[in-house]
């Protein structure tokens, strides 16, 4: 898949004035510069995050409220209810609230919504459950922010909400007691981009100081706060920067039970870093919903019993097995679809539709198609209870869910956001949805956003690359949005003639520049990249930088993303 290249553009003034600050190299400021970082004072808290940096969670809207409702529960020994989503954010909040409560109540239960029976937010048969088993306040994690009716309801069953979400709210706010959401127009909460999670975090924070609990109570979370972060993908930034940071230094020192048994049973044994967390334990964590119930994820977070935690996560271990499989085998399916319908290559979108494909997949199914064969809007559609449903992912730059709203009319549901969005619909509008989606997408998406974009850091020469340069740079962790692993361009390259096919499907490079010593470097299924390389005319290249270690040795090596000849 070819794709396009694109340079950050350099702001010269602001990284002169910073590396005349920091004293270190010129390229390591223009990445901070770029990541916002301007000043000395900013440099030192983003390379050194410390917890006293936080934001006082009284600051945000209704924490006042919030508090007084819970200390009113707590008074009257109700019973509460913790509720939330079934993704990693929303069971690893449930966990900590859940689990912080437990140390000074023991009136509570959680609750997670079963994804195929319930569906995503506040259910029916959630609130039905509350109204049965005496409950009278629901703290809703991760979601409620859009459930106005049945919030309503429940409140005519004499169920009082507290809803803690980091969704953008609607212009109609639920009538709950209090509203945790720093997206409110009216917050005056400094931070807007805290998780699910990370908003649990703050209500407990408070609480604890009302109650007059050390801090490192509240603290030793950290590690669920750091999970969610990762996994739900908010920017690495601000609060979120500095709870991560303190998170993942926790994952690798004291972790929790549950992320200690899941730890173990990835085989992971090097330090743990954020793209661990989302790459090994959040896929393992999400399986539970995918494929089952994800009340289990929730009881490995909160079991503080090694062997029990252990348990669990071979529960969760196992589902993450067989959703690996399915997802494996209807990418296979898809593409076979495609390949074999001509229509298929000329079109912008692709709308896929098998009814026995499994629901907890087709989103994983969508973004695979995107991100390894056709580069276009794709749409995994799904057979569930008489209704066709489905899961979108768009390509950067083109927004789906306004696509998809374009085609209410042949729906029965829709909701999402502009990368992600789901859908239902009756099985005898599915050709027809396919048609519209298809004829509005090649209507608008402008053609360069169907080619893959790789957004460079910065151009760099071999000779800059050396140990020194690389430990700072590593000290850039934790990584995520808006603060992604650097990505270098280093240009007129050639290969010393050591480089080489390993394993088939891999390309295995030593190369260099003109006054450089070479480097070794690994592509990734870069095999076809071979006869370039060997040409013995230079080429471009991308690449991160990683540590290779190899009988005792650590070298660096370059991560190679994309090859082409040099112009």
């Amino acid at each position: 898949m070819q794709k396009r290249w694109t340079v950050k553009k350099y702001q010269p003034i602001p990284e002169q004035q910073l590396q005349a600050a920091l004293r270190i190299h010129p390229l390591l400021c223009r990445l901070l510069v770029q990541r916002g970082i301007k000043k000395f004072d900013e440099a030192k808290h983003f390379f050194r995050p410390t917890l006293e940096d936080l934001h006082d969670p009284w600051v945000m809207k209704d924490m006042d409220k919030a508090i007084s409702r819970i200390e009113e529960a707590f008074f009257r020994h109700e019973k509460i209810l913790i509720y939330g989503d079934y993704d990693v954010d929303g069971t690893t909040a449930v966990a900590t609230v859940y689990s912080f409560l437990e140390t000074i109540y023991s009136n509570l239960e959680f609750y997670i919504p079963h994804r195929y029976r319930e569906g995503y937010g506040i259910s029916m048969q959630g609130i039905e459950y509350a109204r049965d088993n005496d409950v009278s306040l629901i703290i809703a994690l991760d979601c409620g922010i859009k459930s106005t009716d049945h919030i309503a309801l429940a409140k005519s069953w004499g169920i009082d909400f507290i809803i803690c979400d980091h969704h953008l709210p609607d212009p109609v706010l639920p009538d709950a007691v209090a509203i945790l959401n720093p997206k409110q127009l009216d917050c005056p909460y400094p931070y807007k981009e805290l998780s699910g999670c990370g908003i649990g975090f703050k209500l407990i924070s408070a609480l604890a100081q009302k109650k007059g609990i050390p801090m490192k109570e509240v603290y030793q979370y950290l590690d669920l706060v750091a999970t969610s972060i990762a996994a739900d993908i908010v920017p690495m930034t601000g609060e979120n920067r500095i709870l991560a940071f303190h998170g993942v230094k926790q994952v690798n020192e004291t972790p929790s039970s549950g992320i200690k048994a899941l730890i173990q049973l990835s085989g992971l044994k090097e330090k743990l870093t954020t793209s661990n967390l989302v790459f090994v334990i959040a896929p393992r964590v999400n399986a539970a919903g995918r494929m089952d119930d994800a009340r289990k994820a929730v009881n490995l977070f909160i079991e503080k019993d090694y062997e029990k935690a252990y348990a669990f996560a071979e529960m969760l271990h196992a589902d993450n097995f067989d959703r690996k499989e399915i997802d494996m085998t209807i990418t296979q399916e898809a593409i076979s679809i495609i390949q074999q319908d001509t229509l298929q290559h000329t079109r912008k979108s692709t709308v896929l539709f098998q009814p026995h494909w499994h629901k907890g997949v087709v989103g994983i199914v969508a973004s695979r198609l995107i991100d390894k064969y056709f580069y276009r809007p794709t749409i995994i559609l799904t057979q569930s209870n008489g209704q066709v449903a489905g899961s979108a992912r768009s390509v950067a730059g083109f927004n789906v869910y306004e696509a998809i709203h374009q085609c209410k009319d042949l729906l029965e549901n829709y909701g999402g956001h502009f990368y992600a969005a789901g859908m239902t619909m009756k099985p005898e509008n599915v050709e027809a949805f396919q048609e519209r989606f298809e004829s509005i997408v090649a209507a608008t998406i402008d053609p360069d956003l169907l080619v893959p974009e790789i957004v460079i850091d910065s151009e760099i020469s071999f000779s800059d690359i050396t140990p020194s340069f690389y430990n700072i740079m590593r000290q850039f962790e934790p990584l995520g949005p808006e603060n992604l692993k650097p990505l270098f361009i280093a240009r007129n390259v050639t290969d010393t003639g050591y480089s080489k096919i390993v394993k088939e499907e891999h390309l295995k490079l030593s190369v260099k520049q003109r006054n450089s010593s070479s480097i070794s470097g690994i592509g990734f299924f870069m095999a076809d990249k071979f006869d370039l390389v060997s040409s013995k005319k230079p080429f471009d290249i991308v690449f991160t930088l990683e540590e290779n270690e190899w009988n005792g040795n650590t070298t660096l090596q370059l991560k190679v993303i994309d090859i082409r000849a040099s112009a």
